[in-house]
């Protein structure tokens, strides 16, 4: 595909202002605050595999509602503790799928936690095991309109809760060094990870791929294909609803979200990416409130960005700031 946004050099200084409500900050205290008075009871119960360097764990733990989420844990065998941490969030559509999917972040050294994203996982992949219970109103096909008639209710609400308890599920982990844990993720998984790197407490790391979920108004309408087309949708049946709906996506929007991150953060952006365009990954990262971060930027790459390449910048870049755990130490 051409290029068809704005140019690198534009990019690098590309910082618009987006709409942000007043009450954002107070919005994600009160929700979080709520899903926190559920309680912190995390069931972890050993899984059987093939592995003989690793250990597979089947986690449940109270994400928004006190609602069960699911998800992987995977940690190295032979390897003295704490364990720093990575806390993964899926692609759009995709579940937690089966345990022999991931195994890079443990066999580096790392405890990996691996988030079921709820209600998905039913467009690829090997399937997801976290139901979403709570319905919404009307909505296109997807999930990007559910409950979009107001913040409240907005499907990604109960998500970023979610992520967020996540970090809390892995603090409360024996053998975890709680003062490493990264949060990382691809196009949604990275627009979450934004999220989590701003809202969930001692995160140190935020590693965020081709994020999606970025400045909604710019990206609504720039592409043709989904996720983003179903808000389109809506909006093409729903006439006249878009400063309603623009003003809930506002809560969830990854600039807002890198405006209050300050965890040392990798991003990534493709250049030619039609799902995300690249405006609005440099849209967050020009907003990114740490001190230090960096962006891997592929020239001639889609949505795929770099893949494995991506991988292994995110294992530099991390283990500069978390140490992973070595045999025998």
């Amino acid at each position: 595909m051409p290029r068809f946004d704005l140019s690198p050099a534009e990019l690098e200084t590309y910082a618009p202002d987006v709409r942000e409500p007043a009450d954002f900050d107070d919005f994600w205290s009160t929700t979080l605050t709520e899903a926190r008075a559920h309680g912190d009871d995390v069931t972890v119960v050993a899984e059987a595999s093939p592995f003989r360097t690793l250990e597979v764990f089947d986690v449940t733990f109270p994400g928004f509602a006190g609602d069960p989420i699911k998800a992987w844990l995977t940690l190295p065998v032979g390897i003295d503790g704490p364990l720093p941490a990575v806390v993964e969030y899926n692609g759009y559509g995709g579940g937690r799928g089966l345990p022999v999917e991931r195994l890079g972040w443990a066999s580096a050294g790392y405890a990996h936690l691996f988030m079921d994203t709820r209600g998905q996982g039913s467009m690829w992949g090997s399937g997801g095991d976290t139901p979403d219970p709570h319905g919404t109103g009307p909505s296109s096909t997807g999930f990007m309109t559910r409950g979009i008639e107001s913040p409240a209710d907005y499907y990604y609400r109960r998500v970023f809760t979610d992520a967020v308890r996540a970090v809390d599920a892995v603090r409360q982990l024996p053998g975890i060094d709680t003062e490493h844990i990264a949060v990382v993720g691809g196009s949604q998984g990275g627009g979450i990870a934004l999220a989590a790197g701003a809202l969930a407490d001692g995160v140190t790391a935020v590693l965020t791929d081709v994020p999606f979920l970025c400045h909604f108004e710019r990206a609504v309408g720039m592409t043709g294909g989904d996720p983003y087309q179903e808000v389109v949708r809506y909006l093409s049946v729903h006439r006249g609803a878009e400063d309603r709906v623009f003003e809930t996506l506002s809560y969830f929007d990854g600039v807002n979200m890198a405006r209050r991150a300050t965890a040392p953060a990798l991003f990534s952006v493709g250049l030619l990416d039609p799902i995300c365009p690249p405006s609005t990954v440099y849209a967050a990262f020009n907003h990114y409130a740490g001190a230090t971060k960096q962006i891997a930027v592929y020239p001639h790459n889609e949505h795929e960005g770099g893949q494995s390449h991506q991988w292994l910048r995110q294992t530099e870049f991390v283990t500069s700031v978390h140490r992973p755990a070595v045999r025998g130490a």
